[in-house]
Protein backbone atom coordinates (compact mmCIF):
# COMPACT_ATOMS: atom_id res chain seq x y z
CA UNK A 1 0.00 0.00 0.00
CA UNK A 2 0.96 3.56 -0.73
CA UNK A 3 1.79 6.47 1.78
CA UNK A 4 -0.46 8.43 -0.58
CA UNK A 5 -3.35 5.88 -0.90
CA UNK A 6 -4.81 7.33 2.68
CA UNK A 7 -4.67 10.95 1.51
CA UNK A 8 -6.76 10.34 -1.44
CA UNK A 9 -9.31 8.30 0.64
CA UNK A 10 -9.54 10.31 3.54
CA UNK A 11 -10.01 13.30 0.71
CA UNK A 12 -12.98 12.02 -0.89
CA UNK A 13 -14.51 10.65 2.66
CA UNK A 14 -14.18 14.84 3.78
CA UNK A 15 -16.43 15.66 0.51
CA UNK A 16 -18.99 12.87 1.83
CA UNK A 17 -18.68 14.35 5.80
CA UNK A 18 -19.26 17.47 4.09
CA UNK A 19 -22.58 16.63 2.34
CA UNK A 20 -23.78 14.86 4.95
CA UNK A 21 -23.40 17.78 6.94
CA UNK A 22 -25.12 20.22 4.77
CA UNK A 23 -27.92 17.85 4.50
CA UNK A 24 -28.55 18.05 8.29
CA UNK A 25 -28.12 21.70 8.27
CA UNK A 26 -30.95 21.57 5.84
CA UNK A 27 -32.86 19.38 7.51
CA UNK A 28 -32.93 21.36 10.70
CA UNK A 29 -34.15 24.91 9.25
CA UNK A 30 -36.16 23.52 7.00
CA UNK A 31 -37.88 21.17 10.15
CA UNK A 32 -37.96 24.79 11.96
CA UNK A 33 -39.93 26.55 8.98
CA UNK A 34 -42.41 23.32 9.03
CA UNK A 35 -41.35 21.17 6.46
CA UNK A 36 -38.96 17.98 6.30
CA UNK A 37 -35.63 17.93 4.57
CA UNK A 38 -37.27 15.70 1.10
CA UNK A 39 -40.75 18.20 1.06
CA UNK A 40 -38.15 21.43 1.35
CA UNK A 41 -35.53 19.83 -1.43
CA UNK A 42 -38.91 18.36 -3.58
CA UNK A 43 -40.98 21.81 -3.20
CA UNK A 44 -37.80 23.88 -4.43
CA UNK A 45 -37.91 20.89 -7.87
CA UNK A 46 -40.64 21.57 -8.36
CA UNK A 47 -40.76 25.57 -8.23
CA UNK A 48 -37.55 25.21 -10.11
CA UNK A 49 -35.07 26.72 -7.53
CA UNK A 50 -31.30 25.08 -8.68
CA UNK A 51 -29.46 26.30 -5.44
CA UNK A 52 -27.23 23.01 -4.16
CA UNK A 53 -26.99 22.02 -0.74
CA UNK A 54 -23.94 23.70 -0.10
CA UNK A 55 -25.44 26.91 -0.86
CA UNK A 56 -28.47 26.11 1.09
CA UNK A 57 -26.80 25.41 4.31
CA UNK A 58 -25.22 28.30 4.39
CA UNK A 59 -28.19 30.47 4.45
CA UNK A 60 -29.54 28.31 7.18
CA UNK A 61 -26.47 29.35 9.00
CA UNK A 62 -26.00 33.00 7.64
CA UNK A 63 -28.86 34.35 6.78
CA UNK A 64 -32.52 32.89 8.07
CA UNK A 65 -34.97 35.32 6.44
CA UNK A 66 -34.01 34.54 2.96
CA UNK A 67 -33.77 30.90 4.04
CA UNK A 68 -37.23 30.89 5.23
CA UNK A 69 -38.64 32.79 1.90
CA UNK A 70 -37.19 29.52 -0.17
CA UNK A 71 -38.96 27.86 2.36
CA UNK A 72 -42.53 29.51 1.91
CA UNK A 73 -41.39 29.22 -1.96
CA UNK A 74 -41.25 25.32 -1.97
CA UNK A 75 -44.41 24.76 0.25
CA UNK A 76 -46.02 27.07 -2.15
CA UNK A 77 -45.33 24.83 -4.97
CA UNK A 78 -46.03 21.78 -2.62
CA UNK A 79 -49.35 22.77 -1.88
CA UNK A 80 -50.18 23.48 -5.83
Amino acid sequence: MHAWSHAYRHRRERKQEFRRLWIVRVGAASRSAGLTYSQFMHGLKLAGVEVDRKMLADLAVHDAAGFEKLVGVASEHLNN
